[in-house]
């Protein structure tokens, strides 16, 4: 699909006859792999297939990538987690950053299917890691899209393409996917403005049931879990210091995603 960036999609007729904008599976490449959460980027209820787009950054992704069509996944559960709350609610900016933007197409999908005006904004480091906007056009009143090397569209960072939007008009609600560390970002800049922001939250999860407790998170000063609570929680209300320590527990065995996300960091 784009370097390191990959699109599959799978034979799962039950999911793709539930599924909807926000929710996850939880999948395992063979009967030896971890168990990992991917959002449902899409699905086709006729021809019963849900896609899933995920970036090549560790040991189980470089596993997921090397299969070929007609392969199959050992296991493959879902849909889990809460949908995303849709409702009219006016005006509505979707943010995503790299491949997440897989994540907010079938959110902007959903919230202009209820009447709201969706302003699209995406981020990417250049042109060839850039995916998805033209499917997310097809869902968006307008789309911006900036690169980190102005390759294509606004060369800059999304929070400040944010903040620009934020200034220049009202918006009654933020959608946020992305890094950890950028979502915080973005509560920052939201706050002040009074504008709710949801993140889809991205804690180290095991089971997806609630049982494990991996994807603890605390919110307004309360503990949930990512799995059956989430993964969509109000920005403001996150611990992003409690989160981000978590999700750097297992670092060391996933170098390139270490660098990934600090890259994000590095553009603020």
């Amino acid at each position: 699909m784009k370097p390191n960036i990959h699109q599959f999609k799978i034979e799962a007729a039950d999911i793709a006859s539930k599924a909807r904008a926000g929710q996850f599976v939880i999948l395992r490449v063979d009967e030896q792999g971890e168990r990992i959460p991917l959002t449902v980027a899409d699905w086709d209820r006729e021809a019963g297939s849900v896609t899933i787009i995920f970036y090549e950054a560790g040991r189980t992704t470089a596993k997921l990538a090397a299969l070929y069509e007609g392969d199959s996944i050992a296991n493959f559960a879902g849909p889990m987690g809460c949908p995303t709350e849709i409702d009219n609610f006016g005006t509505a900016v979707c943010v995503a950053l790299g491949y997440s933007i897989a994540s907010v197409i079938p959110i902007a999908r959903a919230l202009k299917e209820a009447g709201n005006r969706v302003v699209s904004l995406i981020w990417a480091t250049n042109q060839d890691a850039l995916f998805g906007e033209d499917r997310l056009k097809a869902f968006s009143d307008h789309l911006s899209v900036v690169t980190g090397d102005g390759s294509s569209g606004q060369k800059g960072f999304v929070l400040d393409s944010l903040k620009t939007i934020l200034e220049k008009e009202e918006v009654n609600r933020v959608f946020i996917a992305g890094p950890a560390c950028v979502m915080k970002l973005v509560a920052s800049i939201t706050k002040p403005f009074r504008v709710e922001t949801i993140a889809s939250l991205n804690p180290i999860m095991v089971d997806g049931t609630g049982m494990c407790g991996c994807c603890r998170v605390i919110i307004d000063g309360e503990t949930k879990f990512a799995c059956v609570d989430g993964p969509g929680f109000n920005a403001h209300q996150v611990d992003w210091d409690w989160l981000l320590a978590r999700r750097c527990t297992y670092a060391g065995g996933e170098q390139p995603w270490l660098q990934f996300q600090c890259y994000y960091c590095a553009q603020w």
